[in-house]
């Protein structure tokens, strides 16, 4: 039987769950199997949160085996309704195509060309020579445009794609490459209305290199940044660093430690960044007391090819310093011993899932003690686990954010940013973590990344679904224990 206490947050849960599925459900239908296969998909994602949450707000707690089974049963269901679903995408398409040949066949001869996108040339910024040049590119087997409209310094181009888009988008491209060389990139996106249109703007519009001034800037940044390191290092030892420098060399094996997850971040980027030949900015270090550093700011010098580059780059980042973190973690944990650096309370271990299932599975009955002896790798990997998981909230521009918007798109970005922001407020009551987190999300990193130059092209469905597992391990690793689940698990 459950506690009495527990039976609201189960209802809750339940509650809330099938509220949001039968308001997708309601929503997907009228679009058919599509519809419902999207909506499936969407049933897939969501199961294994409600039920690791729910079963733990129940009491009922899943040791690794069990969580590892539900990720990877998630990931293989949503990988095979993906299939289906492109599969049922392709066959709409056909359907669609055929009907647009069968109405142009039987269309009067001369009404085909619509008149507008030749009235609207005498509006468009880019010179005459070379709009013919880039009408030149399009083709039947390509993008068949039947629509000019200014837009900006370039223009958009309605029309019908005729062929798989990242291919079209090559084609086309390399097209303009020839003719015009690189004074225009071209863009594959969606239309407010859902159908894909060509976008042409000047290369002068691509984004900036760092300029000196932000380079300087980014060097202090990065200075300040080593020396939180150092204080948070400090701190934990039981003194202030900035009151007692002669300590230097004592704070110094913690806060390299803190830094080095840092770096891992930065290069974890870096590799991924040159595998697609995309220029990263110098890395923007947000200093932190609390816990050392709140991560980086790092921006694209130039533009994505697609979103599975956004995806790729933005989760390499978290994956190599989550794992240095994890690895660190872990190893701390096995070198743990009575007498070791630090002493802390049990209470401590219920701050984090993550972490405090991984010191009940390694420590075992220890942490039954008032005392928990730990080595300070266990401090490193925790902490670390904590900043990357910051940096893995879906919102913005930090990491989460763009992995949420090369799998979801701007829109479905857009609303986790504001849900972040509303319950970093509501969190931020009870933390000051929290609230400072917050601000620098409104104020530094509240946009999405811009489009990609093929925006229509989604990242595959293993990509997605480590995706979710990435969400999966930021919740774990900030979310609580409470102190009666924490009691049943052997925590306190």
């Amino acid at each position: 039987m459950f506690a009495s206490s527990e039976t609201p947050i189960i209802g809750t849960i339940l509650l809330v769950a099938f509220g949001i599925l039968g308001w997708g459900f309601y929503r997907a239908r009228p679009f058919g199997k599509l519809g419902i296969l999207a909506w499936l998909q969407s049933v897939v994602l969501m199961t294994p949160w409600l039920l690791f949450f729910g079963l733990f707000a129940a009491g009922i707690y899943l040791n690794i085996v069990g969580i590892l089974f539900l990720v990877v049963a998630s990931a293989g269901l949503y990988i095979y309704l993906g299939r289906q679903l492109r599969a049922a995408g392709q066959d709409a398409i056909l359907k669609q195509r055929a009907t647009e040949r069968l109405a142009a066949d039987t269309t009067p001869e001369g009404n085909t060309a619509p008149v507008t996108a030749e009235l609207q040339i005498e509006v468009l910024s880019i010179p005459e020579a070379d709009l013919s040049a880039i009408k030149g590119i399009f083709g039947l087997d390509t993008f068949f445009a039947t629509e000019t409209i200014a837009y900006q310094e370039g223009a958009i181009f309605k029309g019908n794609l005729r062929g798989e888009p990242q291919e079209v988008h090559n084609r086309l491209s390399a097209n303009l490459q020839e003719r015009l060389g690189e004074q225009y990139r071209l863009f594959l996106v969606e239309n407010t209305d859902g159908k894909p249109v060509v976008i042409v703007l000047p290369s002068r519009n691509d984004p900036r290199p760092t300029t000196a001034g932000q380079k300087a800037f980014a060097g202090i940044l990065l200075i300040a940044t080593i020396a939180t390191c150092l204080e948070t290092a400090g701190l934990l030892l039981n003194f202030d660093l900035f009151a007692n420098p002669a300590k230097f060399t004592q704070a110094l094996p913690i806060g390299l430690g803190i830094f080095v997850i840092l770096i891992a971040h930065e290069i974890g980027h870096w590799v991924l960044a040159r595998r697609y030949q995309v220029r990263l900015g110098w890395p923007f270090f947000l200093p932190a007391v609390q816990i050392g550093s709140f991560g980086s700011i790092t921006r694209f010098e130039s533009l994505l090819p697609n979103r599975t580059a956004l995806f790729d780059i933005s989760l390499a980042g978290p994956a190599a310093g989550g794992i240095v973190s994890l690895v660190m973690l872990i190893v701390g944990l096995l070198l743990s011993h009575p007498g070791s650096l630090f002493q802390l309370p049990n209470q401590f271990f219920q701050g984090s899932i993550l972490v405090g299932s991984l010191a009940r599975v390694v420590l075992g009955s220890a942490l039954q003690s008032s005392l928990v002896n730990v080595h300070p790798l266990v401090i490193i990997g925790w902490l670390g686990l904590v900043i990357t998981a910051l940096n893995l909230m879906p919102a913005g521009a930090l990491d989460g954010g763009r992995i949420v918007q090369a799998i979801y798109g701007r829109t479905t970005a857009k609303r986790a940013t504001f849900a972040t922001l509303v319950l970093l407020a509501l969190v931020s009551l009870g933390n000051t973590l929290a609230m400072y987190w917050a601000i620098v999300i409104l104020l530094l990193q509240r946009d999405l990344e811009r489009p990609s130059l093929n925006e229509i092209s989604e990242p595959d469905d293993a990509r997605a679904a480590l995706g979710l597992l990435a969400l999966f391990l930021m919740i774990a690793t900030l979310l609580p224990l409470t102190p009666g689940l924490a009691g049943r698990l052997g925590i306190g």
